[in-house]
């Protein structure tokens, strides 16, 4: 197979607008002149929570995998730099990134990269699988609460490995004359996304056969498998809460693309929402946004299919509260509790808003108040009272889906918002900035000093925005 890419090592996010770069005198902020009508078409990304586990899972295949619709973020680039760590070939073209995994030969992943990135724990998985050893450490990432990795640990001891975790590392390895893990029956105590595809990457290369019990059923396990099925691994019931995976010798090449974000998208949905606006988008998969869908249209959002891969948002009536509760897939996801709760700030009566996944998730709460809102959070709940407007302030995203509310209710608000904390935004969302500029939002990427004593001063007013 010919794999057509740009022919220089990797940095899987070329057009990102702010580099990994350590913090120096300035720093990037967010100013956004609020209440702008938006119209016109935006485009999706591709799945951020999708690509992080496919790039790991690249690694069970010892020849080249060819991946497209790779989102352009921070988290991405991170993982393609814990990949070279490890031996690996990484190269990227537009939208697309070549991992060739053919000489892996490093077992350790680097401490000051996995620190950064919780999804970069993924490839202890695949790392056992081809080398029957892994040494990688606990992960870091947004401080939404305790994400142990218990669940993965048990799994890969179930299936024969040697597991122990001694000053922050976790090592693995698996003993004997092929040093392959063997088939075995796991049932997960929680549907936890990340064991469930930890334990779904590592069995693909097994001997025997692996049942995965109570399995998470979200989108991105559905596409890793995919993903790994192109590579010719054998995965039954991807997307119900039993996955059978019958473990293969080897995998081949393959070329795949990503399935569109569907977080991004319910993001822009509320976008529209929130601002009163009728805009489009695409390409999305309606059917992974059921749960964000049927509570918009609660409130008295009109949302509706068009054409082939897109949906359409328009303001119906008055917003009404709605309570909403996340859950595991098919519930509502808690990377959308965040930008619903900013929409519920100008709904009409109460809502209650319970957060069942993390338990230090609620940290927006008191941005959205600074900015007019009125919520009494305790512990996982949260009291939203609408208000008739919210006005623009000083704010501080405190993690990747806080930073897309406080962006949200900026646009919803009257006055001026500036918002601190990007390199959260940029995790996760590609050139939202920029995006919402062509939809007619009047925002404005500039830097300001880092030091954060210093007071933020009101801009001066913004004189046109680009089509």
């Amino acid at each position: 197979m010919v794999l057509k890419t740009e022919d220089r090592t990797i940095n899987p996010t070329p057009d990102l607008s702010t580099p990994l770069a350590s913090p120096e005198a300035q720093e990037s902020v967010l100013k956004i002149w609020g209440q702008q009508s938006l119209s016109g078409h935006v485009s999706v990304n591709g799945a951020k929570n999708a690509a992080l586990p496919i790039l790991a899972g690249a690694l069970l295949c010892s020849g080249e995998c060819l991946l497209h619709n790779i989102p352009a973020l921070v988290d991405v680039r991170r993982m393609g730099e814990v990949l070279a760590a490890l031996g690996v070939q990484v190269k990227c073209g537009p939208h697309s990134v070549m991992v060739n995994a053919r000489d892996l030969n490093e077992s350790h992943a680097p401490y000051e990269l996995v620190s950064q990135l919780r999804a970069s724990f993924f490839v202890i998985g695949p790392i056992l699988a081809r080398l029957g050893v892994a040494r990688v450490p606990l992960p870091g990432g947004c401080a939404i609460g305790a994400r142990p990795v218990d669940l993965h640990v048990r799994g890969l001891q179930k299936m024969g490995a040697e597991v122990h975790i001694d000053h922050g590392i976790v090592h693995a390895q698996v003993r004997g004359r092929n040093r392959r893990l063997k088939g075995a029956n796991i049932y997960l105590d929680y549907p936890s996304v990340g064991a469930t595809e930890t334990l779904l990457m590592a069995a693909t290369l097994a001997e025997g056969e692996t049942t995965i019990g109570n399995a998470a059923q979200e989108p991105e396990v559905v596409d890793l498998a995919n993903f790994c099925r192109s590579m010719g691994a054998r995965i039954y019931g991807a997307g119900t809460n039993t996955i059978t995976i019958v473990g293969v010798s080897q995998l081949h090449s393959t070329e795949y693309a990503i399935i569109p974000d569907r977080v991004e998208a319910g993001t822009l949905l509320i976008a529209g929402a929130i601002t009163r606006s009728a805009i489009q988008i695409s390409p999305v998969m309606p059917e992974h946004l059921t749960a964000v869908i049927a509570k918009l249209r609660e409130m008295g959002v009109q949302v509706t299919p068009e054409g082939d891969r897109g949906l359409r948002v328009a303001p119906g009536y008055d917003l009404q509260a709605t309570d909403v509760e996340t859950l595991p897939y098919p519930g509502f996801p808690t990377d959308m509790q965040a930008p619903m709760m900013a929409l519920l700030t100008l709904a009409k009566g109460d809502s209650v808003i319970t957060e069942t996944v993390f338990e230090n998730r609620m940290r927006h709460v008191a941005e959205l108040n600074r900015l007019g809102a009125d919520i009494r959070a305790k512990g996982n709940h949260a009291i939203v009272r609408g208000v008739p407007f919210l006005s623009g302030a000083p704010v501080l995203a405190t993690d990747l889906r806080a930073s897309a509310a406080l962006v949200l209710a900026g646009l919803a608000a009257e006055g001026v918002t500036t918002i601190r904390g990007l390199y959260h935004l940029d995790r996760g969302y590609a050139h939202l900035d920029q995006k919402l500029q062509n939809l007619g939002a009047r925002i404005q990427r500039t830097t300001i000093p880092a030091d954060p004593t210093v007071a933020i001063e009101e801009p001066a007013p913004l004189p046109s925005v680009p089509a």
